[in-house]
């Protein structure tokens, strides 16, 4: 008799943990605005907080910038994650950033010379931005393009919203006006709230470099509070449904009790 033919055995195909994990678009470009603000949640990205955010239009500006560049890197490090060897990854990623920066760069001196001498030596290193690097070793290096590029317009909105917030209060309070169309290329040029006199008023530091440590710090502590007073108000609520539910299923085994004690005497 002949042996009968074993089956063999079909090797399943390997499929990779980014191909089968559903990921949330909407939560996904959100958590970066205010879940994970790079500043003043992540405390991320200080060196441009501190160094470009003495005006609104400057922190404005350099909001844009990373903008564009986060929101290009992650889509072409998504798309050429899997050709890219581990041994390799992170100079990759800055030889791309790099690359971005350098025509952006050209780009800024040809139509916005002003913000490129604001910004200086600080919209170079935009390469070496922990933001940026960052996010393309936690998300776009294991993610599709489409999560990988709403992740990056998400940090960065959120970045430059901080930046913007930090660059009001400094020009405000330290120059009582906000000017508009000086450094970023706007048709017109206007002076927010110039026509009050508030510049009597005016605190002169806030737009110097220390100005910029004490006012993040002012920032950092109201979000901070902020953030903690919501976390204390979840855990009462999670607390107060927790006593909820076990006086219910108190009352439900006393309620138990008495049934089963009038049976008995009924009985």
């Amino acid at each position: 008799m002949t042996e009968a033919k074993k089956p063999i055995a079909v090797p399943k195909k390997a499929v990779k943990k980014d191909d089968i994990v559903k990921v949330d678009l909407w939560s996904t470009f959100t958590k970066g605005i205010w879940k994970e603000n790079s500043i003043f949640v992540m405390v991320l990205g200080m060196c441009p907080s501190l160094a470009v955010t003495s005006t609104l239009e400057a922190g404005l500006g350099m909001g844009i910038l990373v903008f564009i560049i986060l929101t290009i890197s992650n889509l072409i490090i998504s798309s050429i994650r899997k050709f890219v060897p581990s041994t390799v990854r992170i100079p990759s990623y800055v030889v791309i950033i790099a690359t971005e920066v350098t025509a952006l760069q050209m780009l800024v001196n040809a139509f916005a010379s002003d913000l490129g001498e604001t910004l200086g030596v600080y919209l170079a290193l935009i390469v070496v931005n922990c933001i940026i690097l960052g996010r393309a070793e936690a998300f776009a290096s294991k993610n599709k393009v489409v999560p990988s590029i709403l992740d990056g317009m998400g940090t960065s909105i959120g970045f430059a919203l901080s930046l913007t917030i930090i660059g009001f209060v400094r020009e405000f309070f330290g120059t009582g006006m906000i000017k508009l169309g000086y450094i970023l290329p706007l048709p017109f040029q206007i002076e927010l709230f110039g026509g009050f006199g508030l510049s009597k008023y005016s605190i002169g530091i806030l737009t110097a470099p220390p100005g910029g440590f004490l006012i993040i710090g002012l920032l950092l502590a109201v979000f901070t509070a902020k953030a903690n007073i919501k976390k204390a108000k979840e855990a009462e609520k999670e607390k107060a449904e927790k006593i909820k539910k076990a006086l219910e299923i108190k009352a439900k085994l006393e309620a138990a009790k008495a049934a089963a004690a009038a049976k008995g005497v009924e009985a």
